[in-house]
């Protein structure tokens, strides 16, 4: 737990600041001493003020108030800790991280601004982040994942009797309601930390209905395995829930960000999207994406003018800077929201919809296969790959317990 005296060092976060003010606000953060000791090894108050700034600002859309901040810390404190240790298993087998596998992270976060790598840093610098504090976040995930993957990947074997097994119970949830649901998790295991864990659910809700991006929220802040795919559980019945999760989705309206739902070691933050009833058909479809991040229509139609068909539209994009490409497989069009759906199901096969705003640039979509009555489930692949990151996962998550275990941490 964090305490009040860390709290109150880091309160200086809800003004922006200049690049300046913020690099003499770090030094004198890093006069006032340590916020934590991992394995002998300091966090310093700098450390957690500069996360927490980063994830005050993935969430926020206006100024945060001194209690938003607050309640976020504790979060960054216990994000550098797991970082900590991740990093120091990972240099016990040695892994490296090449820069430019942090630049392509990055410059994917950034992608749809056209920005860049760097124009993102420049960013975070302008917003008063020092983007070590991201790319240090990035630099952990990426070596741990591998390390991960190396030491217990070839060990998960998945059966075509568990691909199976999986389908026939995902063809039985079918004739049940499902819910399209996403989850934030905030780890919490007992009641010294629930109540600041409760209080930080609270402000993230405030933040996202405020417009913060849930996806991008459950990336850096949530504790769960779905983290890496934005918070995405996929469609779910009742039973697929535990008891305390199953009555808040099956209560809820939808769409609808419910309030926080806490259970036994933690709390939930739960977004329902999207609900459909047993043996509802459902039209799948392969779409390809064309953004042009420059945010200019000419940019767009230009590009649609040399498109004959959907074979053309990586070419195309390949052929300006402008311009970007992306292959939306398989989808179910009750995924792409009211909106989405309504401009997919109004177009023709081999044609694009209507330009639509995205991000900070304009886009379209090209429907390339229809395919109505459809069974909403994976392919065979799809459903081995999903298996073995779930597993995988898992076997993640009880790794870095156990280093917390066995690890010597220290709060100050």
């Amino acid at each position: 737990m964090v305490r009040a005296v860390l709290m109150a060092a880091l309160v200086a976060l809800s003004a922006p600041s200049a690049l300046a003010q913020a690099a003499a606000e770090d030094n004198r953060l890093q006069l006032e001493g340590i916020a934590a000791i991992v394995n002998d090894k300091p966090i310093s108050y700098s450390d957690v003020r500069q996360r927490a700034r980063l994830l005050l600002l993935t969430l926020g859309r206006g100024e945060p108030s001194p209690e938003q901040i607050q309640q976020i810390t504790g979060q960054a404190l216990e994000q550098l800790i797991d970082e900590r240790l991740q990093l120091d298993r990972v240099a016990e087998y040695e892994v490296e991280v090449d820069p430019r596998e942090i630049d392509a992270e990055l410059s994917d976060m950034a992608a749809e601004s056209g920005i860049g790598a760097d124009g993102l840093r420049q960013q975070l610098l302008t917003a008063g982040v020092n983007p070590v504090s991201l790319e240090e976040q990035i630099r952990a995930d990426i070596a741990w994942n591998r390390l991960m993957s190396g030491l217990f990947g070839s060990r998960i074997r998945i059966s075509d009797n568990q691909v199976e097994d999986q389908l026939s119970r995902m063809r039985a949830a079918m004739k049940t309601t499902q819910y399209r649901v996403a989850e934030i998790f905030l780890y919490a295991p007992d009641a010294a930390t629930r109540p600041e864990a409760l209080k930080a659910a609270e402000s993230i809700i405030q933040q996202l209905q405020q417009g913060a991006d849930f996806r991008i929220a459950a990336q850096r802040i949530s504790s769960a395995p779905t983290a890496a795919t934005g918070g995405d559980m996929g469609w779910v019945s009742a039973d697929d829930l535990s008891p305390a999760l199953s009555a808040a989705v099956t209560g809820a309206t939808v769409p609808s960000l419910l309030p926080p739902v806490q259970v036994e070691n933690g709390i939930y933050i739960l977004n329902v999207t999207a609900k459909r009833e047993p043996s509802q058909p459902t039209t799948k479809v392969d779409l390809k994406r064309l953004v042009a991040t420059d945010a200019k229509e000419a940019t767009l139609t230009e590009a649609m003018g040399r498109i004959k068909s959907c074979d053309d539209v990586q070419s195309v994009a390949n052929s300006k800077s402008e311009l970007r490409a992306q292959d939306l497989l398989d989808i179910d069009v009750v995924e792409l929201g009211e909106e989405g759906r309504g401009l997919v199901l109004g177009t023709a096969v081999g044609s694009p919809t209507e330009i639509f705003a995205v991000g900070g640039g304009l886009a379209v979509m090209y429907v390339c296969r229809r395919q109505d009555g459809a069974e909403a489930l994976p392919s065979k692949e799809d459903m081995k790959g999903s298996i073995k990151a779930r597993e995988l996962n898992m076997i993640s998550e009880r790794e870095l317990r156990n280093s917390r275990r066995d690890a010597t941490i220290i709060y100050r």
